[in-house]
């Protein structure tokens, strides 16, 4: 996600697996593997660290009754600031910025809004994924943080290009990095509250529903 888009968006185990093992088996066949393509000298240190990050990706979470696949644009700048944006048909079906120790989430077509805590629980409940916006940050930059059980990057030339973690619960994301870019300049608006006028206030549980489309 270049800056301009950015912008745009925030004013609305075997180490070696046969390939056919590999698709047949999933992350379970790459516990003890560190890296599926091992970077070139010095760029992994580059990557990690970066101060800030923009992307467009493909995720997909599996854990618990929860099981899901999605684009997404995130952003962050360190140390505490990250956006994600989950589009939609017609435009974003969430809007989620973190900053400090806030989290606030808007599901525009919805009319909903959601305001809570930053923490690794409440990104769990809202998004599916046990992580910090700190830790999310060192997964998308090629470091697994200490609860991550097992972590496997495929870097490009200068990036991760494809990350799966697989957490300490048992939770497994999977992301591939369609286009990302490092220490870009990015706008301040992007990491401020998403607006949305009348809205209803909402938790979590909610939102998991909404975004889920159960009724």
């Amino acid at each position: 996600m270049r800056p301009r888009e950015l912008s745009r968006l925030s004013s609305s185990p075997s180490c070696r697996p046969r390939p056919e093992a590999a698709a047949a088996l999933g992350l379970l066949l790459l516990a003890g593997c560190a890296s599926a393509r091992p970077p070139a000298p010095g760029v992994a240190e580059k990557a990690q660290g970066a101060f800030s990050w923009s992307g467009r990706l493909r995720a997909s979470v599996s854990g618990g009754e929860l099981r899901g696949r999605s684009h997404a644009l995130v952003a962050f700048e360190r140390p505490d600031a990250m956006r994600i944006e989950i589009p939609g048909p017609s435009g974003a079906r969430l809007v989620a910025v973190a900053r400090g120790n806030r989290l606030w989430a808007v599901l525009p077509a919805d009319r909903a809004r959601l305001e809570s805590a930053a923490s690794a629980e409440d990104l769990e409940a809202l998004i599916g994924v046990p992580l910090s916006p700190s830790e999310l940050m060192d997964v998308l930059l090629g470091k697994a943080p200490p609860r991550v059980r097992h972590y496997r990057v495929d870097w490009g030339e200068t990036l991760p290009r494809r990350v799966r973690a697989e957490l300490a619960d048992g939770t497994r994301l999977d992301a591939r990095v369609e286009e990302a870019e490092t220490d870009a300049p990015l706008p301040a608006a992007a990491f401020d509250p998403p607006p949305c006028s009348g809205c209803r206030p909402i938790d979590a549980a909610e939102a998991r529903r909404l975004l889920s489309g159960r009724q």
